[in-house]
């Protein structure tokens, strides 16, 4: 029987969390590796999933890294089967990876759309079922999707990316109707508006952030840092009932209308 932060121990994990050389990906291996886990960081830039790992290692932490492109399928297979091989178990996967292209709807071309999909919505499909192909024989695993508050939400010039975040809502819930019976928790996280490298423009853009601060109770945008706790819930033995939902971190914005 588990008592206090025991349920939220993740000692012995080994957690691999896609695009995590940076921005959120890089807090959500912080708030594992504080917590016990083992992290692997993914990357496509082998220079930046290095210095992220050796910063991690360098603090005391427990870290490697994986480079593979999240939307090649078979890339994917031959990456996930090498850690299972020569690291041991994945035991949590986060499938944080994404990016985001701006354009009127009518103006947004068939090679952005393509980008998008490819690598919000595929990628949760190549990795997680890769993954979950070792998770089922031993019957039990956690896999967290970094959704959006874009899951529920529209604003103009990004339908395709409010697309696939709500597809990957839906993915969530289907993972856990196919492998819960296998033990293993499907779950997502879905940021608000956090300060990234990717958001920087968008931080610096009085008009837009003046009107986000008015727009979410909290008034004011989100710490990176302020997503570990979710993800170190979901992945942890506090999580094992709790199957195919999604958790909003957003300073309640998506409460309002």
């Amino acid at each position: 029987m588990h008592t206090g932060t025991d349920l939220f121990s993740l000692q012995g994990r080994r957690a691999l969390i896609t695009g995590s050389g940076q921005g959120i990906g890089l807090a959500l291996a912080y708030g594992l590796a504080r917590s016990g886990a083992t992290v692997i960081i993914n990357d496509l830039d082998e220079a930046r999933a290095k210095a992220a790992t050796d910063k991690l290692v360098s603090e005391g932490f427990k870290a490697e890294y994986a480079v593979f492109d999240v939307t090649k399928q078979q890339a994917v297979v031959e990456a996930v089967d090498r850690i299972e091989k020569t690291a041991g178990p994945i035991d949590i996967l986060i499938n944080n990876a994404g990016i985001q292209r701006r354009a009127p709807l009518e103006d947004f071309t068939s090679e952005h759309w393509d980008a998008i999909v490819g690598i919000n919505l595929s990628s949760v499909f190549y990795v997680s079922q890769a993954v979950a192909k070792h998770m089922i024989p031993r019957q039990k695993g956690k896999i967290i999707n970094i959704c959006s508050v874009q899951s529920m939400l529209a604003r103009p010039t990004i339908a395709p990316y409010s697309a696939t975040k709500g597809a990957v809502v839906m993915l969530t819930k289907g993972m856990c109707t196919d492998w819960a019976k296998y033990g293993i928790q499907a779950n997502g996280i879905a940021p608000g508006y956090f300060i990234t490298e990717l958001t920087k423009p968008l931080v610096e853009n009085e008009e837009f952030s003046s009107w986000l601060c008015k727009r979410t109770p909290a008034n004011r945008w989100g710490n990176v840092e302020e997503l570990a706790g979710a993800a170190v819930f979901l992945a942890s033995e506090a999580a094992n009932f709790i199957n195919g939902q999604v958790i909003y971190v957003d300073g309640g914005l998506t409460s309002c209308v």
